[in-house]
């Protein structure tokens, strides 16, 4: 007897056979159960999915002998023949080869009016229904819509949109989904125990991975795998025949870019190619990890999902994530997606591979140029006390901050904006004022111990910091406390404050090696703008130039002036 490949030995014979698609199957029993049949149907969706077979079934539940049956039998006549692709009157007709109007007219409308030879019903398959031509669309459309009793269309497309909207108003449409990959594995895993094939769950899930959605694509390289291990196998005889790139390798190169050993990435991609691999399909196996690794990333109860992670890499996956932040991931993604694109024409590849390796490990060693600039600005000691309010343009040190909503997004720096840092901290170095002249000696330590407190309250409460310490009008050292002063509408700062002083006295205290308090007090109203009619309209002018002159004056904003090559066009008083 000759072979039957696994796709069709193990192809569903009944609706509870159908892997992945329980919400088209079950309504198809129940219409069946319940005498609602339409008189036409369209299923579509991804390939290797269960389309045709879907049709198939329903046919039988149609024409069994038994039936109309939710659960066809699978032994009378009607049920063994339209299993078999024999029933004369079940049709099945491969829409690629019947294009034309004239097979339409005369394969399924000259037959419509003939009664059925034995059945039940007379049924008509149209496979990949969306390459009939629009003539043959047209001819087809009133049998469709008023075909005798005993006739039903069953119509199955991989492309819905192809197929007109005059058919589609006139067919029940179910729409297949992709396959889980979970679900694949467990259809795979039961072929290979019935079939006495020894093969483990990571090499299951190779396949499963490979399959991309589509069980019948699984099960043919499932087939192709046999045909060349026997009934042992092995994750890496599926690499050898079917070019999948391990998940072992993806895993290290991950572990690689996490601690920037470009010498690491060099060695691993020399093995990629040495193992054979399709290099595009590398690239575009670690735009999956960086997936993955993404979804770990933000709930890492993801990582017991099959699709996600197999049993025996969850740590290792768990592990990688840790060492990336969600932003890393993301640029990661693009640069990969963008390396394949590129590597479709490319002469050389593995170049290809290579590059994009070092310009992940560069990703990771970016900065945000918020924190360059904020550095910039905190390393220079007023020169004298702040004013209540701050222009907005202007980014002050850290002593007194601007009544922002809260702190910048992180930006990316570019590798070209090096320079412009470097300058930025060659003139904070010149601005310095002599330590001689720095302040009085008995202001030094309020000074001091103002400056380490926020420095610790900005590096462990960034947030908290941003958005309630950055509003207070002034901060003081007054003996063994620490006050901060907010204006009257920042009344709810004030208790945000007030509900944090534990926590803050313990960090103060820490800081200072003594008992420390925190207070938080009313400060007095910002002066009205110019324009309301409490200030002269040629005082505005006057105040205007001195607030651009201190914004200019101020360090972070020539540090922002370096880096972006931009120019003040406004300064307002917040």
């Amino acid at each position: 007897m000759s072979y039957t490949v696994l796709a069709r030995k193990w192809r569903p014979q009944r609706f509870a056979d159908v892997v992945g698609q329980r919400g088209v199957t079950e309504t198809l029993r129940n219409a069946i159960t319940g005498g609602r049949i339409a008189q036409s149907f369209v299923f579509a969706g991804p390939r290797g999915v269960g389309k045709t077979t879907t049709a198939r079934i329903l046919a039988r539940a149609l024409n069994c002998e038994q039936g109309p049956t939710a659960d066809p039998c699978g032994a009378c006549d009607a049920c063994v023949e339209i299993a078999q692709g024999r029933d004369l009157d079940v049709i099945e007709i491969d829409a690629a080869t019947n294009t034309h109007v004239e097979k339409v007219r005369t394969v399924i409308i000259e037959g419509l009016g003939m009664a059925p030879a034995r059945d039940r019903h007379k049924i008509f398959i149209i496979d990949e229904v969306h390459r009939l031509s629009q003539q043959a669309f047209d001819a087809l459309l009133k049998s469709i819509e008023e075909p005798p009793r005993h006739v039903v269309f069953m119509m199955a497309t991989t492309e819905l949109d192809k197929v007109p909207a005059t058919i589609q108003s006139r067919s029940q449409v179910y729409e297949l989904k992709a396959i889980g990959v979970k679900a694949i594995a467990d259809q795979l895993r039961t072929i290979a125990d019935a079939e006495g094939i020894a093969i483990d769950d990571a090499a299951i899930m190779l396949i499963a991975r490979a399959g991309d959605g589509s069980l019948r694509d699984a099960e043919s390289a499932f087939d192709q795998v046999i045909a060349f291990a026997g009934t042992t196998i092995s994750a890496e005889d599926i690499s050898t025949v079917l070019g999948l790139v391990r998940r072992d390798l993806l895993l290290e190169i991950g572990e690689a870019i996490a601690a920037e050993d470009g010498s690491a990435a060099f060695d691993l991609a020399a093995r990629a190619v040495e193992s054979g691999y399709e290099l595009r399909s590398v690239i575009r196996e670690l735009a999956r990890l960086t997936r993955d690794l993404l979804v770990v990333k933000i709930d890492a109860a993801r990582a017991a999902d099959p699709e996600v992670a197999a049993e025996a890499e969850r740590e290792r996956v768990l592990a990688l994530a840790a060492r990336f932040s969600a932003e890393d991931l993301m640029r990661a993604f693009d640069l990969l997606s963008k390396a394949e694109f590129d590597m479709r024409v490319s002469a050389h590849p593995r170049f290809h591979v290579e590059m994009t390796l070092l310009r992940w490990i560069h990703l990771r060693k970016l900065v945000p140029i918020s924190d360059l600039i904020e550095a910039a600005a905190s390393g220079r000691p007023p020169a004298a006390p702040p004013p209540a309010r701050q222009p907005s343009a202007a980014r002050p040190a850290p002593v007194q901050r601007p009544a922002a909503a809260a702190p910048p997004a992180p930006v990316r720096a570019a590798a070209g904006t090096a320079s412009a840092v470097r300058a930025v901290e060659a003139r904070r170095e010149t601005a310095k004022p002599p330590a001689t002249a720095a302040k009085p000696a008995a202001e030094a330590p309020a000074a001091d111990l103002k400056e380490a407190f926020l420095d610790e309250l900005r590096s462990k409460k960034k947030f908290f910091f941003g958005t309630v310490v950055g509003q207070a009008q002034k901060i003081a050292v007054e003996g063994d406390r620490i006050v901060f002063t907010f204006a009257p509408q920042h009344h709810l700062l004030r208790k945000q404050l007030d509900q944090s002083r534990d926590e803050l006295e313990a960090l103060a205290t820490g800081v200072a090696g003594r008992k420390i308090g925190i207070s938080a007090v009313e400060g007095t109203a910002p002066p009205p703008a110019a324009g309301n009619g409490s200030v002269p309209e040629n005082g505005a002018e006057d105040r205007q130039a001195e607030l651009r002159k201190q914004a200019l004056s101020d360090t972070g904003v020539q540090a922002m002036l370096d880096v972006f090559a931009a120019e003040i066009k406004d300064v307002e008083e917040m």
